[in-house]
């Protein structure tokens, strides 16, 4: 794992603002309201040639009107904590325009605890006449004292240059890291403050659902830790978090990117900005991850939203796997209503009524006809409680990572469609007939193929599905959207008798 930068501080000081510019993305949700960022966010990230991972935190300290023994309140606080233990290098947000307040004293006096090297960012230093009150915070007990302006980016070079020579040195292939760096995402201003550049750590699942239905849960079972906040109170995650995550199979060592959302309610239940941002954030995991887990409730069956978010996923063309979670729960139920059914057979009852789904394989058909437009992804059960099936729920993922990879070479693709539409071609009311010339991959995450053919406007979405399906059982393609896309074939060469006649002469 890289060296850790931790992002600490009292709540409303600018600490997500601050990570969002040093990382040159809008990761971290920034909202005038404190206590917005509850769970830790991360990002691998590179200055200068160092790679490290930064961290974003909650706010140190209570608001108004919370109390210690509130569960995400608890959980908020010991996850700051997690994040100082981890930390190499520790940078403690402050405001200028507040001065040192008594809950900075007891942050730094925290911090210096933890014998870790600390940097203190001034935060929201945009006017001259703040400049002289930066030094007022050298009370806090600490070296150095760095004033930056996160929302526009003053001042993040000297901050990070400070803190990356506070990293232990490593070397690379052939010697010390290069200096330079390169810069990308949408929050750089191109200018020499935003050197900094985002790593890829591997295959990145989004996990995505309604409110409670055990996604944290999912991702802390998985990499049997507290990563992220637990609780039955809606609305508990806020944030998309980043979890990275190695497994090992067969003596190989998988790395993944786990993506913890917010749940997805109805947009008129939406009951503020902030819940509004972590929504659209958890629409973005989607478009920017490789493949969707959809978690569902065992115990709720699948609502309308559940089809909603079903949907989103069908149309950014996600691969995705279908988590039935809280299995449980709903085994219980059975067993119960099974033991009612015994019950009512004993005392010879003559009213028959259909039970309750009792296998998996009944379950499972029964959620595939519900989500009839995502019958390609495979169904999975869980419990995040008990454990129950993560192992199946990693076997999938590989499963369907690998289909996503599949490269059909084009004889046996061509011959595949061929035999696709000759066993049944296309109803047109337009009079003319569907003519296949050839067809060829172009992508693989979707699996997109182009078919080239006489008229594109012959291809209805409904023989768009059938050819799809004709691919997926011939080449499998499990838990992956198949995208065809007709082409019509240019004309390159005049018709002869259309290059005759225009070289007759003209009839006089």
């Amino acid at each position: 794992m890289s060296d850790l930068i931790a992002i600490v501080g009292r709540p409303n000081v600018g600490k997500s603002a601050l990570f969002n510019r040093i990382v040159g993305r809008r990761i971290a949700i920034v909202h005038d309201q404190p206590g917005v960022t509850r769970d830790r966010v991360t990002a691998e990230a590179e200055w200068r040639g160092r790679p490290f991972t930064l961290m974003d935190t909650g706010g140190i300290g209570l608001l108004r009107g919370e109390k210690a023994s509130d569960v995400i309140v608890k959980a908020a606080i010991e996850q700051v904590n997690l994040a100082i233990e981890s930390a190499t290098v520790i940078i403690l947000v402050v405001n200028v325009q507040e001065g040192v307040v008594p809950l900075d004293r007891e942050v730094a006096q925290q911090l210096r605890r933890s014998g870790k090297p600390v940097l203190v960012a001034v935060n929201k230093v945009d006017t001259s006449k703040a400049e002289p009150q930066v030094a007022e915070f050298t009370e806090l007990g600490f070296e150095k004292i760095l004033p930056v302006t996160a929302i526009h980016g003053e001042g993040i070079e000297a901050l990070m240059n400070e803190a990356v020579r506070l990293l232990p040195v490593r070397e690379a292939q052939g010697g010390v890291h290069s200096p330079k760096s390169t810069v990308q995402g949408s929050e750089s201003d191109g200018t020499e403050n935003s050197r900094l550049t985002t790593q890829d750590t591997g295959l990145k699942l989004a996990i995505i659902g309604r409110p409670n239905v055990g996604k944290s849960s999912i991702i802390n079972a998985l990499t049997q830790s507290e990563r992220v906040i637990v609780s039955p109170i809606p609305g508990t995650t806020r944030d998309s978090i980043d979890v990275p995550f190695e497994v090992e199979t067969d003596g190989v060592r998988q790395r993944y990117v786990l993506i913890d959302t917010a749940g997805m309610r109805k947009t008129r239940r939406v009951d503020d900005s902030i819940e509004f941002f972590s929504v659209q954030r958890a629409e973005d995991s989607i478009a920017r991850c490789d493949i969707a887990v959809l978690v569902l409730d065992a115990e709720s069956g699948i609502l309308e939203q559940d089809k909603k978010i079903a949907d989103r996923i069908v149309e950014n063309r996600k691969a995705c796997i279908l988590v039935v979670n809280k299995w449980d729960l709903y085994e219980a139920a059975v067993r119960t209503a099974r033991e009612e059914e015994i019950a009512r057979r004993n005392r010879k009852s003559k009213q028959r009524e259909a039970g309750p789904m009792t296998t998996l394989t009944e379950f499972a058909d029964w959620v595939q006809k519900k989500l009839f437009f995502l019958d390609y992804a495979p169904v999975i059960f869980t419990s995040a409680k008990t454990g129950f099936h993560l192992d199946r729920l990693l076997e999938a993922v590989r499963y369907v990572a690998a289909q996503l990879q599949q490269k059909i070479p084009t004889a046996i693709l061509n011959r595949t469609l061929r035999d696709a539409v000759a066993r049944r071609q296309p109803v047109s009311d337009l009079g003319h007939r569907l003519k296949f010339f050839y067809a060829t991959q172009v992508r693989h995450s979707p699996p997109t193929f182009l078919l080239f053919v006489n008229r594109d406007e012959l291809f209805s979405d409904q023989y768009k599905k059938y050819l799809a399906d004709q691919m997926r059982r011939a080449f499998g393609y499990e838990g992956c959207p198949v995208v065809v896309v007709p082409k019509p074939r240019p004309k390159t060469i005049e018709p002869v008798r259309a290059a005759r006649r225009s070289r007759k002469p003209a009839f006089r």
